[in-house]
Parts: C-alpha cells; structure tokens; sequence
C-alpha cells in the first residue's frame, strides 16, 4: 500500500507532515464539538439552567469555526503539495533527460516520455498531496478515537477498532490485482499514444499507400483495448467502494448496537451512549477516505514506477577535467550491447587533425562508433581518450563545446534560418551566417526566399534533403569546433549537394579533427587515414591508395560500387 521507491521521490516530506498534523488536529476538534453537543443535551435533559451552560454553544461554534478553517488550510497545503511536487518532478524529469544527453532514454520513445512526464505526473501528484497523507492519517485516527473512547466505554471502543483493520484487509486483497489492472492500463495508455503520434508523423506515406484505412482501424482496435481496461478499472474501484462501504457503515452500525445494548445491561448513560454513536463513524471514515484514494495510489503508483524508472536509468559517467587535445584514440575497445555479441571487437584507431574515415558495410560497427566517440556510450573494455585524457575524466559541457556531429537526419529546428545559427553560436553575426551558408551553396536559396529571417518549418518541410542538410553542416561551421563527426551526412540526398558537402569537408579538415562515418567509398577516398570495419574489428587501414594495393575487403566493396554506380550512370544516360 506505500511504496518506498515513490516515497523516495518525494522531496517535501515536511508538507505530507504538515497535512497529517492538521487532519489530526481536525480530528481532535470534531470529537471536542460533539463532547460539547452532547454535554449541552445532558445539561438540558437534566433541566439544568442555561447560564450554567450557555458557554457550551460558545465553544461549540468556535470548534465548528476552527474545524473549517483548518478544512481550508489543509485543502491549501495539500493542493501547494501537489503543485511543488508536480514542479520538482517535472524538473528532475527535465534534468534527467538531459543528463542522459546522446544516450536517449532506453525503451521509452518520445511518446511515452511526453505521457509519462506529464500525465503520468498529474496522477503522481494525487498520490502524494491526497493519498500519502490519508494513509498515514488514517492509521493515527482510529487509534486516537480508540483512546479517547475507552475512557466512556472500552468495550464499544474494542468492538470498532476490531472491524477498523477490515477495510484495509480488503485493499490489501484487491491490490495484487489492482496493481495488474493499473500496469494494464498504463501500458494501453501509452501504446495507444505512440500509435496516435506515430500515425501523425506518418500521415503523408499512409495516404501515398492508401492504408490510412488500415491504420485508422488499428487504432480502432486500440482504442477499445483502452476502453476495456478503463472499464475494468472503473468496476474494480465501484466493487471495492461497495465493500468498503459495508464494511465501514456495518462497523459503525455495530458499535451503535453495543452502545445501545449497554444502556441497557452495562449501566451506561444514555450521553454517554450519544456521544460513542456520534463518534463510531469518525472510526471508519478516514479508512475509507483512504479506500477511495487507494485507486487514485494505484493509477499514480504505476506512472510513477516508470517515472522513478527513468530518474534511476544508468548514464555515463563524467568528470571536471577539460581536453587540451582534439586527437581522438580508441585504444582496444570492444563494447556489447546485449553482453553477447561485441559490436566494437578489440579496435584500435586514432583519429588526429585532417580527414580520417571509417567505413564498412551495414552492421560492421560504424554508429556505434559514434556513440562511443560521442560519450554516449562507455566501451566494455578498452578506452576511448582524447589525447591522453580519457572520455569519461572529462567535463561533457566543456567536451562538447570543442565536439560537432552532423548525421543524415540532424535536427533543423521550427525558427528562423537565423536563430538556427544561434543555437550554435549565441552571437553570431550576419556576416558570419552569409559565410557559411556560402560554403554550403546555399546563400542564393536564402536570400531569395526570405533571408536569414526565413522560418524553417517543423523537420525542415519546406527544405529538401540535400538543403536541409547543407543547413545543418553550416550550422555546425559556425560553431568553429575543434572535432567534427560526420556520421553518413551525405545519405539520401542528390549528387550536386554531396558533392558540395563533402567540399566543406575538406576544407574543414584543414584545422579540424574531422572523422567521416560513410557506407560509400568513394566520398573517403582524399582522407588522410581509413579504418575498414567488419563485424566491429578493424579488418584494414591505410589511405585509399594502400588498401586499393592490398586487394583485400576494401577495395573489393570500392570497385562493386563503382561498378554499381557507373552502371546506374550508364542506363541513366541511355534512358
């Protein structure tokens, strides 16, 4: 019923204190109002004069007064609560994600991140200002009720407090299930949300397939899977509010009885008697406060699971310390993604100023590569050190202030060309901007179309491939780093603008490290060094002069796809 790993979340524990301490002394007031009632109808009964007891009303009133201001104040607290705990989770949440920087969040896409960090943290949010402080509350109150009632009768006292553990017996029973149900439908939820946003982003190639029909009935059929599971839900929280109701109203109903029967055989006052009948309920009543809250605890204890999943992912390690070198060496390194199979196998590779190249067939080994070079990864075995530092004593603010990559699908963001730059360079100039987009060839298609004020539209819709990602390599210019990865940057995109990427490419290896990621040869072919990879081991290296003399896997997939190439060009031409 309390989860440690959710309590672990929660910073404001003096809030949750503060929410239980008043309901306690809520408590305290009502059983003081109803003292007060019952001893005016006493003083009345007994025909005792009113000045002898007209203060009563007095201290009634004031206790009915307290009662609702401290209503008000605890209504306050739990709702300030709520919304502290909502902030901090939405920013360990925000700092989270950014301090697992190019490693992304495993098994969560976007979707489900989106549905996590804010539904799932509204839900969170009930859990800790309503069903954290009732459920320490409600375990104070009956005993507090139990104190003070065995002073007037123990017996009707003990006959209450033993029908109070009932109702959390029957939450305790329904939980296993419950906590199924909740996983169930969260699962749903977040299924049925990657579908929707899938669909969306997907929506030109369903209409060139015509399967916007099909898709539109899988989302069909996973919407009434959310529905089925939201019905399940609802009739397990009506089935335990029934027997929580039972069990709460037979319970006061009961010790009602035993106070009526004592009058009878036990000597007890008839106001006496009033007193524990008005008060029987105040035994259940919290319980069942908390019975209701137990479905709220559930839905909230299942995103927070996945929330505290993600707060608790593993990310890589950094230091303080800052290179004084853009020379990057690979030094034995081998690294498993499934502790099985290496994906990097013993490599050895140094990467210094000028053009160096890594290439290979699909699977050798190449972007992870990448990730290692990137920090995103952390290799098995082996090191990753630029210079003689290794990657993980680094500061990684200070590490990728000197570090650009530049992939075929790099971001280009929903703004101006302009701030665009600035994302790179906050004080970028015009001047600057004109320059770079000069080396890309892209300054006549700007400036004809707006400037550098044009707005790029959300995924560079209103860019083509090639100049989305002349864009993003001048982006990256103006960021005048000191190592550039270019991880198949000139995939998918025609020849004119490769040929023009790969012109900047070498420019900027001329005071750069630059490391060129390509499946196609003959774009590395004027690197200073190439490492051929095959099932993640460096099968040869050399420039492409020495692996051509070598005659062995290079230079065999060079000339198929020059073969290939030529080819294509030849049919092209005759077409």
């Amino acid at each position: 019923m309390l989860d440690k790993d959710l309590f672990k979340l929660l910073d404001d524990k003096k809030g949750v204190v503060g929410a239980i301490l008043l309901s306690v002394a809520g408590l305290l007031v009502n059983v003081g109002v109803t003292a007060c009632i019952c001893y005016a109808i006493s003083a009345a009964v007994d025909r005792k004069p009113f000045s002898e007891f007209w203060y009563i009303f007095f201290i009634a009133l004031a206790g009915i007064a307290l009662r609702m201001c401290l209503s008000v104040i605890i209504g306050r607290l739990k709702s300030n609560l709520g919304a502290k705990i909502k902030k901090d989770l939405r920013t360990k949440t925000y700092d989270k994600t950014l301090k697992m920087g190019l490693k992304g969040i495993d098994g969560m896409n976007i979707a489900g991140l989106t549905q996590v960090s804010i539904e799932g943290i509204e839900q969170l949010d009930l859990y800790y200002s309503s069903y954290l402080p009732q459920f320490f509350y409600s375990m104070i109150a009956p005993l507090i009720l139990f104190a003070i009632c065995a002073f007037v009768d123990w017996r009707t006292a003990t006959a209450l407090l033993v029908c109070v553990p009932i109702i959390p017996a029957s939450i305790v029973a329904v939980s296993k299930y419950a906590k199924k149900v909740f996983a169930k439908y969260w699962g749903k939820y977040i299924s049925m949300g990657d579908g929707f946003l899938d669909s969306v982003q997907g929506l030109k190639e369903l209409k060139i397939f015509s399967a916007d029909k099909l898709y539109s009935q899988k989302m069909n059929a996973k919407s009434e899977e959310f529905r089925k599971i939201t019905m399940k839900v609802l009739v397990m929280q009506l089935a335990s509010t029934t027997i929580m109701d039972l069990v709460a109203y037979g319970g006061a109903g009961m010790g009602i009885a035993i106070a009526i029967v004592g009058v009878f055989s036990r000597d007890l006052s008839p106001i006496s008697a009033l007193f524990l009948i008005l008060v029987a309920v105040e035994f259940f009543l919290p319980l069942r406060a908390l019975g209701s809250a137990f479905h709220i605890a559930m839905n909230g204890a299942s995103a927070g699971k996945k929330i505290y999943s993600l707060l608790n992912a593993s990310i890589p390690e950094w230091g303080n310390e800052q290179a004084e070198s853009s020379e990057i060496i690979i030094d034995n390194v081998e690294f498993s993604y499934d502790g099985k199979r290496n994906a990097i196998d013993g490599a050895n590779m140094r990467f210094g100023k000028g053009m160096s190249a890594v290439v290979g067939e699909s699977g050798s080994g190449k972007s992870t590569l990448v990730g290692l070079i990137a920090g995103a990864l952390r290799p098995n075995q082996g090191s990753v050190r630029i210079g003689e530092k290794a990657l993980s004593n680094l500061d990684r603010d200070k590490y990728y202030s000197k570090l650009a990559a530049v992939s075929y699908d790099t971001h280009v963001f929903n703004d101006t060309v302009k701030e665009n730059f600035k994302l790179a360079k906050p004080d970028v100039s015009d001047e600057e901007i004109y320059d770079a987009l000069k080396k890309v060839n892209l300054y006549d298609f700007v400036i004809q179309n707006g400037g550098i004020d044009k707005v790029i539209n959300e995924g560079g819709e209103n860019l083509s491939g090639g100049q989305k990602q002349r864009l993003a390599l001048a982006v990256n210019l103006v960021a005048d780093k000191d190592i550039y990865i270019f991880d198949e940057a000139t995939s998918n995109i025609d020849g004119e603008s490769e040929k023009i990427i790969m012109d900047a490419i070498s420019r900027l290896s001329e005071k750069a490290t630059v490391v060129v990621i390509s499946h196609r040869l003959a774009n590395v072919v004027g690197a200073d060094n190439i490492y051929f990879l095959k099932d993640g081991k460096v099968a040869e290296e050399g420039n492409h002069s020495s692996l051509m003399a070598q005659d062995g896997e290079y230079a065999k997939l060079y000339e198929t796809q020059k073969y290939l190439e030529e080819g294509y060009k030849t049919t092209e031409t005759t077409v």
